[in-house]
């Protein structure tokens, strides 16, 4: 008799540590899926606008949908589809631009120097040239 309530409660455990395992495993892996979407649509976005956003023309290079390209890129912000952009360059052995500020510019803050006028477009230019390039 005690042998038998000795083999449910160790059934039990089991179950009750299975349960905890699967769950802790199926958490992993959709926290890994979620990852791997986001991936998935950031890299949709940077090919789109790496392209021109043609989704017909990346869609057949990768045998996708359009449709499907830019439903996946449009929850994707233009600032991350260029932060991917910028870390597929770093990959590809570029150097990523250097972004400047409009305080980094040298006349910021000041005013610009006036621009002379143009110079009259019927001027002499001393030959047949009748100044159309």
């Amino acid at each position: 008799m005690r042998e038998i309530e000795s083999l449910r409660a160790k059934t039990r455990e089991l179950a009750a540590a299975d349960v905890l395992t699967t769950r802790n495993a199926a958490l992993e892996a959709a926290a890994a899926k979620e990852a791997a979407d986001a991936a998935a649509r950031e890299a949709a976005a940077a090919a789109l606008r790496l392209f021109g956003n043609d989704s017909e023309l990346v869609g057949q290079l990768l045998g996708i949908p359009a449709e499907d390209l830019e439903r996946e890129a449009k929850p994707v912000t233009a600032a991350r589809a260029k932060e991917v952009i910028e870390g597929l360059r770093v990959r590809a052995g570029r150097r990523p631009r250097i972004r400047r500020t409009r305080s980094s510019h040298p006349m910021a803050g000041q005013e610009a120097a006036p621009v002379p006028p143009a110079a009259p477009a019927d001027r002499d230019l001393g030959d047949d040239r009748s100044g159309v390039v």
